[in-house]
Parts: structure tokens; C-alpha cells; sequence
């Protein structure tokens, strides 16, 4: 099947959309951090909004008041303090707004299908003991196995940046 390119990605868009997921099929991702921030809006109109960032991804996403009762019921915790580190299926779902249907995204509440255990591959990038072999480590690794150890990679990362500036 030929891939296809949404043409809202061809657009510097700050924040991610329905035209973020691969295919518009579900994603699964885990929140490193939430925060409040003031967006502005395509008519410019500025605002405070909830914003999520995951760690596999680019962009973040901005939380409406459903999902983040989704991420409340997947943490078991309505504190957000709780929240990072929680895996989530993002998704798309049509919905009314603005007079018309448009696509939005949504947490899906389904806790993601399985917990890959990437011991063997955070223990590799934990043995590394230059920069450069670190980024070929990492590199070496699928595209999941990346995802899945991008804390530890960026842990390494400034460990290893802090002893070459110590010498």
C-alpha cells in the first residue's frame, strides 16, 4: 500500500492532530510530563490549555476535560503528578464541533495491548561509555525498542556529556 501524506502535516502545526497518527490508526505512547500553557489558537486568540507530552513523540497534545479522565481512570490517579510514565492508545474519533463532524483525538480507555520488557537493550546503552557509542547503540535499535528506552538513552546522555566536560 502506498503511503500518503495528510496535507495538515505539511503545515508547521505546534500541537498534535488527527494527521499526527501514522495511517490514522491508534498509537501507543507514554506521558513524560503535563503542563498548563497558553496556546494560540488558528484565529489568534490566545488561551490556558492542559498540554501533554509523550515521550515518543514530537509534538504534544493538548487534553480536553475527557481525556484527561481517561489518563485518570488508566494511572488509577487523578493527581498528574502520577501521570508520567503511563502508557496510553491514542486514537481518533469523529465529533460535532462547530456545526460540523471533524476529527479529534482521543485516549482511548484500553490499557495498551502489552508491556515489552526492554531490559536487555537499557542495559546496552547503560554499558556505553562515550557519547558516540551511545548514538550507535541507540541507533542499532528498532524503531520500538528506541521508544521504549528513550529515558534511559537521554539519562545516558547526560551522564556521559557531563563526564567528557569534567576531563
Amino acid at each position: 500500500m502506498e503511503k500518503k501524506t495528510h496535507w495538515k502535516k505539511e503545515f508547521n502545526y505546534d500541537y498534535m492532530g488527527s494527521y499526527s497518527l501514522p495511517d490514522g490508526g491508534d498509537i501507543t505512547l507514554t506521558i513524560k510530563s503535563t503542563t498548563k500553557q497558553q496556546v494560540t489558537g488558528m484565529n489568534g486568540k490566545k488561551e490556558d490549555c492542559f498540554v501533554c507530552y509523550f515521550k515518543e513523540a514530537d509534538k504534544p497534545m493538548i487534553l480536553n476535560r475527557m481525556n484527561c479522565k481517561t489518563i485518570s481512570k488508566l494511572s488509577g490517579s487523578p493527581f498528574i503528578e502520577n501521570w508520567p510514565g503511563v502508557r496510553v492508545v491514542v486514537g481518533i474519533d469523529k465529533v460535532s464541533a462547530f456545526g460540523e463532524m471533524v476529527e479529534a483525538l482521543r485516549i482511548r480507555n484500553i490499557k495498551p495491548r502489552s508491556t515489552v520488557d526492554y531490559s536487555k537493550q537499557a542495559a546496552s546503552l547503560r554499558a556505553c561509555t562515550t557519547i558516540e557509542q551511545l548514538q550507535g547503540e541507540y541507533l542499532s535499535l528498532s524503531r520500538d525498542e528506541q521508544a521504549g528506552t528513550v529515558s534511559i538513552k537521554d539519562e545516558m546522555k547526560s551522564k556521559l556529556t557531563l563526564t567528557q566536560q569534567q576531563q
